[in-house]
């Protein structure tokens, strides 16, 4: 941990960090959730529906974790053809797509596996549009967390101006809530 990791170029980039002061449980918890969102670990699908630019491939094969820290989750994401709209710009659904599964690594990183997350709301905010074949910088922390619940924010910036395109806020539940 702390050094360039050896995991499989498939999720990480060359260079992804892993934080030294996230326990190896909580690194390999968030690594098994990017795995089974990203359908690394998934079942087969029927051939109709394991098709090329179909839901699995929308983040398979467009999202890279670059850096994991407690409390933050830091990807790359590269616009392709996948998941764009008719604007020649990121399709809406995937940047939703894209927040809650960010998300939802994020507050792993600080919530424990006896708790089950239950996501009470996911909000967007547009700001401007990210262009196809654009990369992406998807920058995710935890701004809150308690006993019954974790707030997570997620940027979206190009990565070449800095720019930001979207912006998202998750509120978690826990389950079981904590008794008073």
């Amino acid at each position: 941990m702390g050094e360039e990791s050896s995991k499989p170029n498939d999720l990480y980039t060359k260079d992804t960090i892993i934080s030294e002061e996230l326990s190896e449980a909580a690194a390999s918890f968030v690594d098994h959730i990017f795995r089974h969102v990203l359908s690394l670990d998934a079942p087969n699908f029927p051939p109709q529906h394991d098709a090329k630019d179909s839901f699995s491939e929308l983040t398979r094969g467009c999202l890279k974790v670059h850096d994991i820290q407690p409390g933050k989750v830091y990807c790359i994401l590269s616009v392709k053809p996948a998941i764009s709209n008719i604007y020649q710009s990121m399709h809406g659904g995937a940047v939703g797509a894209v927040a809650e599964r960010v998300s939802i690594a994020c507050a792993r990183t600080v919530v424990g596996k006896d708790k089950e997350l239950f996501l009470g709301e996911l909000s967007m905010s547009y700001v401007s549009a990210a262009p196809s074949s654009s990369v992406v910088v998807v920058d995710g922390s935890v701004i809150r967390s308690g006993r019954n619940l974790t707030v997570v924010a997620v940027d979206f910036r190009l990565k070449d101006s800095g720019k930001l395109v979207y912006t998202s806020n998750a509120t978690f539940y826990h389950m079981p809530v904590a008794s008073l």
